[in-house]
């Protein structure tokens, strides 16, 4: 009897976890289309919800931060500032929500047949990673007019943040992705995170606020800039908003047109702490998704 070479085989249900992304990128992008396309099915506007929404939240937070509690005073260019800031929260509620909500939302497929369990939560990123695009847009156009000079260093940085927020969603998003197929509470977990993290980063007030408030316990602050959302913030508002003239050329120069102090030390461990949460993540999605088809 010939010998069978099963080598060139898997045994069912095994794989690389998030590495088989990458080999099963058609899947991945049939995925990211058919997101894509429900979006906005059965809408009048469309593609247009896009613009609206951060368009309504920018009003809104500018007339009650920037107008009625007076930021726009000691913020040169406010309206970009908190443009700037909103537009990259957006990015992490979007494509944090949609990570969640990945696998209840694919449970026919998931149910009937096997394919790397990752590509969901990583489809609904990319699908909110391609919705923020028409945002960054205007935030750019809007940067122009407020005669912002794009260089080498701010693209930089704006790709900086983009790729910080979205590996720190991956993490989180694979673990509440799996937990919430078992227990439905995660959605509400994550929700209530949403709404904190819109809050717990400098977009409607300045870091420096922050660092005065906290001179008596220097920890907290540490803490609340090793936070990848804030990390990411500052290089927006570095990329974006520091760099303006009415920034540059005010009369006394905002404390937080500088970097927080000690920077440096925020980043490594805001990349320590998006590490961890791929790691955990990725850890406690394998664990659970044996029982996925059961499950649902």
């Amino acid at each position: 009897m010939t010998p069978i070479d099963y080598s060139a085989f898997d045994t069912p249900g095994r794989g690389r976890g998030i590495l088989d992304v990458v080999r099963y990128r058609y899947l991945l992008r049939l995925l990211v289309g058919k997101t894509s396309s429900l979006r906005y099915r059965n809408s009048v506007l469309g593609w247009f919800w896009s613009y609206v929404r951060p368009t309504v939240q920018f009003l809104v937070y500018y007339l009650v931060v920037g107008q009625i509690l007076g930021m726009h005073k000691n913020v040169p260019a406010f309206p970009l500032y908190l443009f700037s800031g909103i537009v990259l929260v957006n990015l992490f509620n979007e494509s944090f929500g949609a990570a969640t909500r990945a696998i209840v939302g694919n449970k026919a497929l998931v149910r009937k047949i096997y394919l790397p369990r990752e590509l969901f939560p990583i489809s609904a990123i990319i699908g909110s990673f391609i919705h923020f695009l028409p945002q960054l847009a205007i935030l750019i156009v809007v940067s122009l007019l407020f005669g912002w000079i794009p260089s080498f260093a701010s693209i930089g940085l704006i790709l900086a943040g983009v790729v910080i927020v979205l590996l720190f969603v991956t993490g989180i998003g694979l673990f509440f992705s799996a937990v919430n197929v078992r227990y439905r509470d995660a959605t509400n977990v994550v929700e209530i995170i949403r709404t904190v993290a819109t809050w717990s980063v400098p977009t409607l007030y300045t870091w420096s606020m922050v660092y005065d408030r906290t001179r008596g316990i220097p920890w907290l602050f540490d803490l609340y800039m090793s936070n990848p959302l804030a990390v990411a913030l500052e290089l927006f508002h570095e990329a974006f908003w520091v760099r303006l003239p009415d920034v540059v050329n005010a009369a006394t120069r905002p404390a937080n047109a500088d970097w927080p102090p000690a920077f440096g030390y925020y980043v490594i461990a805001a990349v320590g702490i998006i590490i961890f949460s791929l790691v955990v993540g990725q850890f406690v999605f394998r664990r659970l998704e044996r029982s996925f088809a059961q499950e649902l």
